[in-house]
């Protein structure tokens, strides 16, 4: 047989290191009383074993590979739907079928696991020489958790590869400024850990469910795992669009300001029109910049300013502009440059002084009253963008008071 390829050895890894599979293939070979079961990795022309328990001397390890077309795993992949076989001397469809005759058993299992893409993996199966009580509700319901389970932790497993990608590459591009590497720093040992703790803690859960072979609960946590995966998805996916924030650079554009603050607003039209919100803008320049991070940038001005808004008062935004000089911010530019100062001031809730410096940290959790939710990315991502400007912004602000974000952009 062919050498397995760096994909499939890294798909056996991935299995190898899901610490609940030995449990589930236990439970499987005690609950239908089979001697054989096993995570198999099934491709358009490979079947190969990820992970095994193996009580007949059936002769398969973890890599071990069948020839695709001897097995019924292939016909699953492509049904995507489950085989289930008490007796294949009493089956009809498959008492002449050339698996279990080139294989020799009676008694046969298999689950297609489906990765939350919809990409079919591979199966969940058991077999055994000896006819088997399968095809019943415990049964089927039993592999149909624990296959759902398995394709969890691989998606888990692949937001780890995924968030390794990104930090690297955030890494690479948060080397710019000390506050931005404090921030690598904060996300890596912090932020992302917590999504990865409660993993951790649902997973030994589902492990003790399993033994205890309470599967309403075992499906309860899985629910659980795959809540707290789309969260740390989410992390992710806004970590990779933070990073492109100085991939998709390209020359800046003489552009008129109204035009991205015009888009922004139409963006959050619905936001606006539901808290009855007011945006009142003066007459903006005309400045070099990239137009697409302009635009993202009043956006997430905007929408915060809408979205922690007094709950007994309509949401007022005003902007207004001036031009200045460096002698504003001393020390911080050259001498004899001149600025765009945009100010975006609202009537909101405020935030607490002591919390100014955090709201630009990626993923800052501020407190804030129930039911107003959010990654905490988007002040991050408007910093970033004025950095990418060569400018500065700051946030000024009393509790019950209003905010007021000062952005400060080259006219030249």
């Amino acid at each position: 047989m062919d050498f397995l390829d760096d994909e499939l050895i890294d798909d056996i890894a991935r299995v190898q290191r899901i610490p609940v599979v030995p449990t589930l293939l236990d439970v499987i070979c005690q609950s239908t009383g089979m001697g054989f079961a096993a995570v198999a990795r099934v491709t358009e022309s490979k079947w190969v074993t990820c992970s095994v328990r193996d009580d007949i001397n059936f002769g398969l390890a973890p890599g071990s590979e069948l020839i695709l077309k001897t097995t019924i795993c292939d016909e699953i992949r492509q049904s995507q739907e489950a085989v289930v076989i008490d007796h294949v001397q009493e089956n009809e469809k498959f008492c002449g079928h050339h698996t279990p005759l080139t294989y020799g058993f009676q008694s046969y299992i298999s689950f297609p696991i489906v990765l939350k893409s919809g990409e079919f993996f591979g199966t969940l199966c058991a077999i055994d020489p000896k006819p088997a009580q399968l095809d019943n509700t415990r049964i089927r319901g039993m592999f149909a958790a624990f296959a759902d389970l398995i394709s969890f932790h691989l998606q888990q497993a692949e937001l780890l590869e995924e968030s390794d990608k990104a930090v690297r590459n955030l890494s690479r591009q948060l080397t710019d400024t000390i506050d931005e590497n404090r921030q690598y720093r904060h996300i890596s040992n912090h932020s992302l850990q917590e999504p990865l703790r409660k993993l951790r803690v649902f997973s030994g859960m589902v492990v003790q469910a399993i033994k205890g072979k309470d599967h309403e609960k075992a499906e309860y946590l899985a629910s659980r795992i795959h809540s707290s995966a789309e969260r740390f998805s989410a992390m992710i996916a806004s970590l990779s669009d933070f990073t492109l924030l100085d991939e998709d650079k390209q020359a800046p554009e003489l552009t008129n300001l109204n035009a991205p603050l015009a888009v922004a607003t139409q963006l959050l039209r619905f936001d606006i029109l539901d808290k009855e919100a007011s945006i009142v803008s003066e007459k903006l320049p005309s400045i070099h910049v990239y137009p697409a991070q302009i635009e993202q940038l009043f956006y997430h001005l905007l929408h915060n300013a809408i979205k922690f808004s007094k709950k007994d008062e309509k949401p007022v935004v005003s902007i207004s502009c001036s031009m200045i000089d460096s002698s504003e911010f001393a020390g911080q530019t050259g001498t004899g440059q001149q600025y765009v100062k945009i100010l975006i001031e609202d009537n909101g809730i405020g935030i607490d002084s002591s919390q100014l410096e955090k709201v630009f940290d990626m993923f800052s959790q501020l407190p804030v009253k129930p039911g107003r939710t959010g990654e905490g990315v988007g002040l991050t991502f408007c910093r970033k963008i004025i950095r990418n400007h060569n400018g500065f912004i700051k946030a000024q602000s009393e509790m019950n008071r209003g905010t007021r974000i000062s952005i400060i952009l080259p006219a030249s």
